[in-house]
């Protein structure tokens, strides 16, 4: 049998694949180096590879191997691609203020300046009167204690975990009391009903779903009954023909029966919230007023701090979660205590948190003041862009984050619609922008709220509308 003649899909010497640089004589190329020194050799190494194996894929038989030069163009779009895949600042345009695909809240400059700080060593778990190994996180408990009246508290990396530590460190195999409306599904797929089974607990569920009465609860209770869990709708309402039993009711119950009274406050406010013309959100003081043994509640939503898991309450208990296995687990590293620490001292004077906290910063930001942001944004813009549609136009923003679920906002954006280019056409390229700038669609028209701007920001919004604006992208 004769041996058929390799194809030049099976790399024979026509196959232009074949004649593609190789890696070695890549790195050799002047451009190349400089690309290895203001990056790294593994970095552009990886562009590399990814930029041959392109072309390899691409090329058939009769074309032509590419020149180096093109090569080189491909192994920047490469880094390109590494580059704005990385975790890097993005300019939140969607008026969703606790956006969660976004970090959720944007930590003061106080914590900023407490994180740039820790370029050295830090007294994370040393006495510096002493000397000898101190206790971790023990400033961020005493400023915790302070803001809600409690007797101590623990963070751990998030609420969800403070529930979970909650449950298996003080109700372990037994029953846990709980209203069948708090059976909550929050992101990521995190249920309740699993985190209790996951803790060990027995769940009992009371009541139904929109109406959950003291007798209920009091029904329940036996002598296997080790805790009542009172969980905040903080991000769904059940409106209309509704009842629910405040927590100082629940801790009543205590009288009849020695259980622990949980109250898991999700969003966790540390002031009262009507003083800045929003509604009235449980605060952790109240519910520590009110005897629970326990509250938990976020660092990341109402406090406007970093992702944490906040437990405050009685002494013992807290005692107990400290001791407990899955504490050390789900405890926070010094970047996260120190962040929280800083945000936590803002509240030590409400009056001034419009000014020193973005979140709060954000949620109260008057209307008049966003509308004529973004007039003063359209001005400029009109007299430069040719392929743009703009207005300014009244919009909703949100509190996002689980967080004043029923609570629109009333704010202003700047418009965008274009006859060359559709809405995700836009979109896009405003994400393709340094920084990248994240909008929202809403009825066919590109919006870009102003409330959830930062200082400085709208320049960056000015510049990347700008460009296509002028006709300088491609139209899709």
């Amino acid at each position: 049998m004769k041996n058929k003649k390799a194809s030049p899909a099976a790399g024979g010497s026509d196959d232009p694949r074949r004649h593609l640089a190789s890696v070695a004589a890549l790195l050799e190329e002047p451009a190349v180096r400089q690309r290895v020194a203001a990056c790294s050799y593994p970095l552009v190494l990886d562009a590399i590879h990814a930029a041959l194996e392109g072309f390899r894929q691409r090329l058939r038989p009769g074309d032509q191997a590419p020149p180096v030069s093109e090569i080189i163009e491909q192994i920047d779009a490469c880094l390109a691609a590494i580059e704005r895949d990385r975790l890097r600042p993005v300019v939140n345009a969607t008026g969703i203020i606790l956006h969660t695909g976004l970090g959720r809240a944007v930590l003061p400059q106080s914590a900023v300046d407490a994180l740039a700080s820790l370029n050295r060593c830090c007294n994370l778990q040393i006495d510096l009167e002493t000397g000898l190994r101190g206790k971790r996180n023990a400033r961020v408990e005493q400023l915790l204690c302070k803001l809600t009246g409690a007797e101590a508290a623990h963070i751990v990396n998030n609420n969800a975990a403070a529930t979970l530590l909650i449950l298996a460190a003080l109700c372990k195999g037994r029953e846990v009391i709980i209203s069948r409306g708090q059976l909550i599904e929050i992101g990521g797929s995190f249920r309740l009903p699993d985190c209790i089974h996951q803790s060990g607990a027995v769940m009992v569920e009371v009541g139904t779903t929109n109406k959950t009465h003291l007798r209920d609860y009091r029904a329940a209770l036996n002598e296997n009954t080790g805790m009542i869990l009172r969980v905040n709708p903080s991000n769904y309402r059940i409106v209309g023909f509704t009842q629910d039993v405040p927590i100082a009711d629940l801790v009543g119950l205590k009288k009849e029966r020695p259980v622990i009274v949980v109250d898991d406050l999700g969003c966790g406010a540390l002031i009262n919230l009507e003083k800045f013309g929003l509604p009235k959100e449980p605060t952790v003081s109240d519910s520590i007023a009110a005897g629970a043994d326990l509250a938990c509640f976020s660092g990341d939503k109402m406090i406007g701090g970093p992702q944490a898991g906040i437990i405050v309450g009685r002494k013992d208990l807290i005692a107990q979660l400290k001791k407990h296995p899955l504490s050390r687990m789900l405890r926070v590293g010094k970047l996260t205590a120190v962040a929280l620490e800083a945000t936590l001292r803002l509240f030590l004077d409400p009056d001034t948190l419009p000014k020193t906290n973005p979140t709060l910063r954000m949620l109260t930001t008057p209307l008049e003041t966003l509308r004529q942001k973004a007039e003063a944004l359209l001005a400029r813009l009109q007299q430069e862009t040719t392929v743009l549609e703009l207005r300014a136009v009244r919009s909703e923003s949100a509190t996002g984050g689980g967080s004043l679920p029923d609570v629109p906002i009333a704010s202003w954006a700047v418009g965008v619609k274009s006859p060359v280019y559709s809405p995700d056409k836009i979109s896009r390229r405003l994400r393709q922008h340094e920084p990248p700038i994240i909008a929202r669609i809403k009825d066919n028209e590109v919006l870009l709220d102003m409330r959830t701007l930062l200082d400085g920001e709208e320049e960056h919004i000015y510049n990347a509308l700008l460009r296509i604006g002028r006709g300088s992208e491609g139209a899709n």
